[in-house]
């Protein structure tokens, strides 16, 4: 098993370091305005390579049903040692990541964004989450995947893959994020770790109640971060 991990850690870099080149070839010879923006931007190009990357091969092997054994493997470890008194903890940080929450959250904080004049991030962040929800919906109904069933949970609309939950919470959180490295750069180191903590805590609340299976929450984290970044370079782009 370690073996095969190092074998698709490597083959996910180079697959990485094979696209980040070859765009770098195209916008030198199709999109030279782009050359500045990019290279100011090179690391979070990156990033957004490795998360689509990343996103696409969880999807293939939960598609192609590769997954199972080591999902059940780790949601029965977690099951074992997570102490049942956390239980209440982890259905509280499972709600802050519903509709009920999120909703009038991303409203209000559009608004504010809006209300200061800042249309670049008040457009970032509720794309983020209004694309983000649609494509749980979407991937959600075209995948139909089996939610676990080890012990018994609460209900929860819609297939299991992947965590809308840990989706739009990642796209909420990532264009946060954004926008404060831009309105308050000072503030940016806080906000990423405010906004990877709650990331973490929702995706492993998902799990720790039962009702997702570690490669949903792995796959919809990927998504989720990659929506907003990929977002703002195109934005930025599309700009220069």
């Amino acid at each position: 098993m370690i073996f095969e991990l190092i074998e698709d850690t490597t083959k996910l870099a180079l697959i990485v370091a094979c696209l980040y080149f070859a765009l770098g070839a195209y916008v030198r010879r199709k999109q030279p305005a782009w050359s500045a923006p990019l290279e100011k931007r090179r690391l979070v190009v990156l990033l957004v390579l490795v998360l689509a990357v990343s996103a696409i091969k969880v999807s293939e092997d939960v598609l192609g049903g590769e997954s199972g054994p080591i999902d059940e493997a780790i949601l029965v470890f977690i099951r074992g040692h997570v102490p049942r008194m956390l239980t209440g903890f982890f259905e509280a940080v499972t709600f802050t990541g519903s509709f009920s929450v999120l909703f009038p959250l991303a409203t209000a904080t559009t608004a504010a964004l809006l209300f200061a004049r800042r249309r670049f991030e008040a457009l970032l962040l509720s794309a983020s989450v209004i694309i983000g929800a649609i494509v749980v919906y979407v991937v959600k109904t075209a995948v139909g995947r089996v939610r676990p069933a080890l012990w018994e949970t609460e209900w929860y609309w819609g297939s299991s893959f992947p965590s809308g939950h840990t989706l739009v919470v990642a796209a909420f959180a990532t264009a946060t994020v954004i926008c404060v490295s831009r309105i308050w750069p000072a503030a940016h180191k806080f906000a990423l770790w405010i906004a990877l903590i709650w990331i973490f805590l929702v995706g492993f609340s998902r799990l720790a109640i039962g009702v997702h299976w570690p490669t949903d929450v792995l796959a919809a984290a990927c998504i989720g971060a990659f929506l907003p970044l990929a977002m703002s370079v195109a934005l930025e782009l599309r700009r220069a």
